[in-house]
């Protein structure tokens, strides 16, 4: 099986690669070459899709698009692979399905999409254009939606922000914010199981025509998230469970990612993609991921340290001199 990678040097694809190679695909990367490969041996072509996705002669029975974030680069995809592939797999995102949550508290592929930030809207437009695409015969089309993805090579989010410095905080024994009561359901899945089901998606005609959440088993609360991320560090998370609407009305800009994500439920099923793709059974349990994450971090030079961010450290005793409830997660 040959297999194109548009992308292929990100969190995901990293996870994507050696489950690939261990079926003895036949990888080709396209990307700008700006980050090598994460696996030897694996093919390169340097272009920009932004630019053309015209590989000329080059023949592959798989298309896995990691970077298409637009109408438009979906549009140029299907110009550019239409009857020349047998799949296309779309990394789609959860945010397509929007906040609102069914009774169950959890998510399913049967929601009616509403999303509600650009992000989420330009993938579902995406998702619709590769769904016309199959329908036109141009290919078979998959659409996997992650939800939060985390390993070595990315920050381990918290509920604030992407690039977090309360783990710092957390390893001091310094107070971090939760956003309203702490018992918001989440789900944050390793790099290795995501890229599990990409791998094992391609070239399965259960796939094809369909859309299946990416995800882990394991539903937390944002308390437990705070509470296994600290574990992981070898201590325990102090919170100050501060109102969602209060912290991101201190910094609109900055807690965009609460407004817009955090503060809502998000907790997916994972049970179609399991049913489909077998072999997708997501194993890291979330305290190791996060060692491995944070530990990275640090080799890396990428830990935030939090004397550093000032702005935070007076936004959490504002919090607390107003009288938010604390604890000990």
């Amino acid at each position: 099986m040959k297999v194109l990678i548009i992308g292929g040097t990100g969190l995901i694809s990293t996870g994507i690669l050696p489950h690939l190679r261990e079926r003895g695909a036949d990888v080709t990367l396209f990307n700008r070459g700006k980050r090598a490969a994460s696996v030897e041996g694996v093919r390169v072509i340097h272009g920009d899709r932004n630019v053309s996705l015209d590989l000329g002669a080059e023949r592959f029975d798989v298309v896995i698009d990691m970077v298409c974030f637009t109408p438009a680069q979906a549009e140029a995809c299907v110009h550019a692979f239409a009857g020349k592939i047998e799949q296309l797999i779309f990394c789609s995102s959860v945010c397509a399905y929007g906040v609102e949550t069914p009774a169950s508290g959890v998510i399913d592929e049967s929601l009616t999409p509403r999303p509600i930030s650009d992000y989420g809207r330009d993938k579902l437009t995406c998702e619709r254009r590769f769904e016309r695409a199959q329908a036109e015969g141009a290919f078979k089309a998959t659409v996997l939606r992650p939800s939060n993805t985390y390993g070595p090579g990315a920050s381990l989010i918290d509920q604030m922000e992407f690039d977090s410095v309360v783990w710092d905080r957390v390893e001091h024994g310094l107070p971090v914010l939760c956003a309203g009561d702490g018992i918001g359901l989440w789900q944050s899945t390793h790099r290795a199981d995501v890229g599990r089901l990409f791998a094992y998606a391609a070239g399965n005609p259960k796939t094809y025509g369909e859309a299946f959440n990416a995800t882990h088993d394991r539903i937390f609360t944002w308390r437990d998230y705070y509470r296994e991320a600290a574990r992981a560090l070898g201590t325990e998370a102090k919170l100050v469970l501060a109102p969602a609407g209060w912290v991101v009305a201190q910094g609109p800009q900055r807690f965009a990612f609460l407004h817009e994500v955090t503060r809502y439920h998000g907790a997916y099923s994972s049970a179609k993609a399991k049913a489909a793709v077998p072999e997708f059974q997501p194993v890291v349990a979330f305290e190791d991921g996060a060692r491995e994450t944070l530990q990275d971090a640090k080799k890396r030079g990428a830990w935030r340290h939090h004397e550093g961010d000032a702005e935070y450290s007076a936004l959490v005793q504002r919090a607390v001199d107003l009288g938010f409830e604390t604890l000990t997660a």
